[in-house]
């Protein structure tokens, strides 16, 4: 009850009289990591990094620690409960770091790690990975529901009471979803997950959570043999092997947070060899592909019952937009007639049941990432476009057919 009563008092106040404080966001080192962070890391909170094992997590973090650990006044503490010190020392000679004020510490008990935070008070601290830390006030064992929300709790508290950042990694389950219980995500401030395929070179960083900027931004990254290296035009590095003139190919513009971004989606269609047609798709939701192929069937008039149908957004991406449908239906029925599409042309629109092609947002940002790509013509849906573009053919249609006819050669 003392401890209660020592505790000031909080009043309710107006929300115009609420004080706002000037933030001095911690620059990580690449500016695609402060894109997805919403400008920088912000001291005081506790960020949730999770993503497949192996997928460059560590890596990326112990860059970000060694940039910020360069000024003279930081202390970065790298709280490893999976490698050794002597692990993480060999990985930093890989990447060729320079001598920081890194701070490496292979320590899994809870308590300890909470002294030494109190006691040194570091400019950073990174605690890899949570599910390896435990409370000796806890029975249950470490990585369990119980022990995840413990450590996560007062590590957050840490973070508010001495305003230090605190990054978290986490494990992730076989179906991509954060390991731990769901209140997990609600504690942190931000949430971010590290994703691509092990046989691609390309990383993508996005945003979930964020309390202190937008979500759904993202960052594209590179591995290579030194370590992770930032790519900073996503589109150029997305469409630099793209195959002119090739039938089924087929380049589209995408909205990742506020960023635009220009894809390839590629689509093989042909004969089945069996009684039950194949359908594949790597990088989009094999429903919304089935959901096009029956469009491509019932309203344009293409026979697909008995065709395989395989369809790719090249380069290890994952795109859940609407926006992509026309493309994909253009697409396939290159592939299908053999027929390429016109050169330098960029198509974009959502597909209704009924074979018409409806309006997406951010138009005006899609087209400008067209054209300066050097791109000069784009199909898009019809009364979507108010302003008008020097040197670029605007192509406006109401039907997937319409869209067909147009767009192959």
């Amino acid at each position: 009850m003392g401890g209660r009563e020592n505790t000031p008092v909080q009043k309710p106040e107006l929300l115009d009289d609420v004080r706002t404080l000037p933030v001095e966001r911690i620059d990580m080192g690449m500016e695609e990591f402060n894109r997805v962070l919403g400008g920088g890391l912000v001291p005081g909170t506790i960020v949730l990094l999770a993503g497949d094992p192996g997928i460059g997590k560590s890596t990326l973090l112990l860059q970000a620690a060694s940039h910020i650990s360069q000024n003279t006044d930081s202390r970065v503490l790298y709280i490893s409960g999976e490698e050794s010190a002597q692990q993480i020392k060999m990985r930093a000679a890989r990447m060729g770091m320079k001598k920081a004020g890194v701070y490496v510490w292979a320590e899994t008990g809870l308590e300890r790690i909470e002294d030494e935070i109190r006691t040194t008070k570091p400019t950073l601290v990174i605690v890899d990975s949570i599910q390896t830390i435990y409370s000796g006030d806890l029975p249950s064992f470490a990585g369990s529901v119980a022990q995840i929300r413990e450590g996560t709790a007062r590590l957050l508290a840490l973070a508010k009471g001495f305003n230090i950042p605190i990054i978290i990694v986490g494990h992730v389950t076989k179906d991509g979803n954060i390991a731990g219980p769901r209140v997990l995500e609600h504690m942190v401030d931000a949430v971010l997950h590290f994703e691509g395929e092990r046989h691609y070179q390309y990383r993508i960083l996005r945003t979930v959570k964020n309390r202190f900027g937008s979500t759904f931004e993202m960052g594209v990254f590179e591995m290579r043999n030194e370590g992770i290296v930032e790519i900073t035009n996503p589109s150029q590095a997305f469409l630099a092997e793209r195959p002119l003139l090739s039938p089924g190919s087929v380049v589209t513009a995408c909205m990742e947070g506020t960023r635009p971004l220009l894809v390839e989606i590629q689509a093989l269609v042909t004969g089945s060899s069996f009684g039950q047609p194949r359908r594949m798709s790597t990088g989009m939701d094999i429903n919304r592909v089935n959901l096009m192929l029956a469009i491509l069937e019932k309203r344009v008039g293409l026979s697909l019952a008995a065709q395989d149908a395989y369809l790719n957004i090249v380069g290890g991406m994952k795109v859940q937009e609407p926006a992509l449908d026309l493309a994909v239906a253009v697409a396939i029925a290159s592939s299908l007639k053999s027929r390429p599409c016109v050169s330098q042309l960029v198509i974009m629109g959502e597909v209704g049941l009924t074979g018409e092609v409806r309006g997406i947002s951010h138009i005006q940002k899609r087209v400008r990432e067209a054209q300066k790509m050097g791109f000069n013509s784009c199909i898009l849906p019809q009364g979507c476009v108010e302003d008008a573009f020097k040197g670029l053919d605007i192509i406006e249609v109401k039907t997937v057919n319409e869209a067909i006819e147009v767009a192959l050669v």
